[in-house]
C-alpha cells in the first residue's frame, strides 16, 4: 500500500507540468544567456585546467570543486539510471536525456554562478552557498530557501544514500550471486567507508574525489569503447534506433512517446543534477573571486556525465542486447547494465565477458561510493543552513544509517523516493534562476568585459 502511494506521488511530480517547467526553464535561460553552454565551454575548460592555485576565498580549487560535484553525478545515474530509463521508456528515452542535459548546462551555469555570488563566508573563510543562500540573500525568500534545504536533506538520504548503496549491492550480486545473502553486511561496510571520508569535511571529500573520479570515469569509458569497437558496424543502427524510438517508439517495440520523454528527462535530471541546484552547493566552495568562473566550470558536468558516459552506457545496452533480444525479465538498473557489458565483451571470449560484468560491478562500487561522499556534503550544508553547525554530526549519523537501509530496500521504491526528492528540490532552484536571470546576465557581462578576456557572446 505504502509503495503504491509513493509511486503515485512520484508519477504525479515527474509528470508533464514538471517536464515542461524544467525544459522550458532550460530553453529560456539558454536564450537569455546567448547559448553560453555552447559558446563559453572552452573558457570553462581553460579555467578547470589552469585555476587550481587560486589564493581567493573558498575551500577548494575549481578542479576540486568540480571533482566533488562530478562525484555526485558520475554514479548510478550513469549505469543504473540509464538502464532504468531504457527499460521503462525504451531507447527513445536516451534522446530526451541528451536534450535535458544540453539545456540543463545553462541552468547549471546559472545556479552555480548565483550560488558563488550569494555565498556566505565564515570568520575562518569556510564557504557556504547554494540555492538556499541564493533565495535568502538574493531574493529575501528565506522560507523558500528553507524548503530547498529540507528537500536536499531528504534527497541526500534517499538519492545520495539509499539509491547508491542499493545499486552497489545490486551490481555486486549480479557478478557474485551469493552476495545477495549478505546485503546487510555489505551495507554496513559501505557505511563505514563513507563515514571515514565524510567526517573529514569538503577538503577531504574533494581530495578523494579528485583521485577516484578521473580514474573510474576513464576506466569505465574505456571498457564501453571496446564494446563499441567490437560492434562498430552496428553503432549507426543503434543511434538510428534511439531517434526512431524517440518519435516513433512503436516501430522498435518501445514505450509511448510520453513515457520515453518522462523517463528520459527524469533520469537525465538524476544523472547530471542539471536543474536540481545541488551542484551549486559544491561549486560555491570554489576558490575564486569571480562567481562566473564557478558557473563556467560547473556547467561542464553534463557534458561529461550525461552526453558522454550516459551515452556510452546506453549504446552498450542497445548494441549488446541489453534492450530486447530476450533479456531476462528480472534484470533492472545496474544488473541490466552488467548484463549488457557481459554480452558486449563475449566476442573476446568467456573470460572477457565475465570481466565486462565485473567492470560494471566494480565501477558501481567506486561510482556510488564517490557519489555518497558528495551527497553527504550536500546534506550537511543543508542541515547547517537549517539548524547551524550542531546539526552536522547528527545528519551524518542518519545518512550512514540510510546507506545501510538502502542496501536492503527494493529498487522500485528507492527510485520513486529519489525522483520525488529531485523534483521537490528542482522547483525552488528553478524559481531562483528565473527571478534572478538579470543578475546572472550582469555578472556574465562584467566578467567577460575584463581586459584580457575575450567575450564569447
Amino acid at each position: 500500500m505504502l509503495t503504491q502511494v509513493v509511486t503515485d506521488i512520484a508519477n504525479f511530480l515527474r509528470g508533464v507540468p514538471f517536464i515542461v517547467l524544467l525544459l522550458g526553464a532550460g530553453i529560456y535561460v539558454t536564450f537569455r544567456l546567448g547559448g553560453i553552454q555552447f559558446r563559453a565551454a572552452r573558457a570553462g575548460l581553460h579555467l578547470l585546467l589552469h585555476n587550481n592555485k587560486s589564493k581567493a576565498a573558498g575551500d577548494v580549487s575549481g578542479f576540486g570543486a568540480l571533482a566533488t560535484v562530478m562525484a555526485g553525478t558520475i554514479g548510478t545515474g550513469n549505469i543504473a539510471g540509464v538502464a532504468t530509463a531504457i527499460a521503462a521508456g525504451g531507447p527513445g528515452a536516451v534522446l530526451w536525456m541528451w536534450v535535458t542535459a544540453l539545456f540543463g548546462m545553462a541552468l547549471k551555469f546559472a545556479s552555480c554562478t548565483l550560488a558563488h555570488h550569494y555565498r556566505e563566508l565564515s570568520a575562518a573563510g569556510e564557504a557556504s552557498g547554494g540555492p538556499m543562500y541564493t533565495l535568502k540573500n538574493g531574493l529575501g525568500m528565506k522560507w523558500l530557501g528553507t524548503l530547498f534545504a529540507l528537500f536536499v536533506a531528504l534527497a541526500a538520504l534517499t538519492t545520495g544514500g539509499m539509491v547508491q548503496s542499493h545499486s552497489v549491492v545490486d551490481g555486486i550480486a549480479y557478478v557474485i550471486p551469493s552476495a545477495d545473502n549478505y546485503k546487510l553486511e555489505l551495507g554496513i561496510v559501505i557505511g563505514i567507508l563513507v563515514a571515514i571520508v565524510v567526517l573529514g569535511g569538503v577538503k577531504r571529500i574533494a581530495h578523494v574525489a579528485s583521485i577516484i573520479v578521473p580514474f573510474m570515469a576513464l576506466a569505465y569509458c574505456a571498457a564501453a569503447l571496446v564494446i563499441l569497437v567490437l560492434h562498430a558496424s552496428e553503432v549507426p543502427k543503434a543511434f538510428s534506433t534511439i531517434f526512431i524510438a524517440a518519435f516513433n517508439p512503436e516501430a522498435v517495440g518501445g514505450a509511448a512517446i510520453g513515457v520515453a520523454i518522462q523517463y528520459g528527462v527524469v533520469r537525465a535530471l538524476f544523472a547530471s543534477e542539471a536543474g536540481l541546484g545541488t551542484a551549486a552547493i559544491g561549486m560555491a566552495a570554489t576558490k575564486s573571486n569571480e562567481p562566473v568562473e564557478a558557473g563556467l566550470i560547473g556547467m561542464l558536468g553534463p557534458w561529461i556525465d550525461t552526453l558522454t558516459i550516459c551515452t556510452l552506457t546506453a549504446l552498450v545496452i542497445i548494441l549488446a542486447g541489453g534492450f530486447g533480444a530476450g533479456i531476462p525479465e528480472d534484470l533492472a538498473g545496474s544488473s541490466l547494465s552488467a548484463y549488457a557489458f557481459e554480452n558486449g565483451l563475449q566476442g573476446l571470449g568467456t573470460i572477457a565477458g565475465t570481466a565486462g560484468a565485473w567492470i560494471v560491478g566494480l565501477g558501481l562500487v567506486f561510482f556510488a561510493y564517490s557519489t555518497m561522499l558528495s551527497w553527504g556534503y550536500y546534506g550537511v550544508k543543508s542541515c547547517e543552513f537549517l539548524w547551524g553547525k550542531k546539526a552536522a554530526l547528527p545528519f551524518r549519523l542518519i545518512f550512514i544509517t540510510m546507506i545501510i537501509f538502502g542496501a536492503l530496500a527494493e529498487i522500485k521504491w528507492v527510485w520513486d523516493i529519489a525522483d520525488i526528492s529531485n523534483v521537490l528540490m528542482a522547483i525552488p532552484n528553478l524559481i531562483s534562476i528565473l527571478l534572478l536571470i538579470s543578475v546572472i546576465k550582469k555578472l556574465r557581462d562584467n566578467y567577460f568585459s575584463q581586459p584580457g578576456l575575450q567575450r564569447p557572446l
